[in-house]
């Protein structure tokens, strides 16, 4: 890697999206680094601002009520993505990931959105039994403006997306498998408390 392309990096990570995230918090993969792949944004102002509105809008509020929020995935280049993609690494194709990990492609409607896949220890430290994950689901479903959850099964990791215009959609790959809600849907609407029952009440950055 040639020293203007680090100092470029260098440069990159230390852009501060919100209060406690920073755009290197997002930016690590194992399979780039394993393969020799640079993860950077073609479109660096895309991503800045859709990765803050995923920070300010969504992750900040999540580690100000919960604690500590570890992050296991976040922006994906294009060229990551496909990767991962052509060799079956768990990753969807590049025109589903725009506007998704892909933070700085548009998807095809012209909207932009950034996701992540975090791991909230708060939540696994308390529950563990299967299906425990619909419990945290619901609760960001009634508090925060998310627009795609997907729920996994270590760790009860979840990926967790802002959108330009929201989907308001959950689903999961752990059990039970499927789509917990989305708009249309008979359980869409209305409170959900008796389902997070000992979760704390919101709290948002000071």
């Amino acid at each position: 890697m040639s020293t203007q392309l680090l100092r470029k990096l260098e440069g990159m990570g230390r852009l501060r999206l919100s209060r406690n995230f920073f755009m290197r918090d997002f930016l690590h993969s194992e399979v780039a680094a394993i393969n020799g792949i640079v993860n950077q944004p073609t479109d660096f102002d895309l991503a800045v601002f859709a990765g803050r509105h995923l920070c300010e809008e969504l992750l900040e509020p999540l580690q100000t009520t919960f604690g500590r929020i570890h992050i296991r995935s976040g922006y994906r280049s294009a060229e990551l993505n496909a990767y991962c993609h052509e060799h079956r690494l768990g990753r969807a194709s590049n025109d589903l990931n725009r506007a998704h990990h892909i933070w700085d492609l548009r998807d095809a409607d012209g909207y932009c959105g950034a996701s992540a896949c975090i791991v909230i220890p708060w939540f696994i430290d308390r529950y563990s039994d299967p299906g425990d994950w619909q419990r945290m689901a619901w609760w960001i479903h009634d508090h925060l403006p998310y627009s795609t959850l997907k729920f996994f099964s270590k760790l009860s990791a979840f990926n967790i997306g802002w959108h330009e215009k929201p989907k308001r959609r959950i689903d999961s790959v752990a059990y039970p498998r499927g789509c917990l809600t989305k708009p249309g849907m008979a359980n869409h609407a209305g409170s959900h408390a008796a389902l997070y029952r000992g979760f704390p009440e919101l709290r948002l950055p000071g």
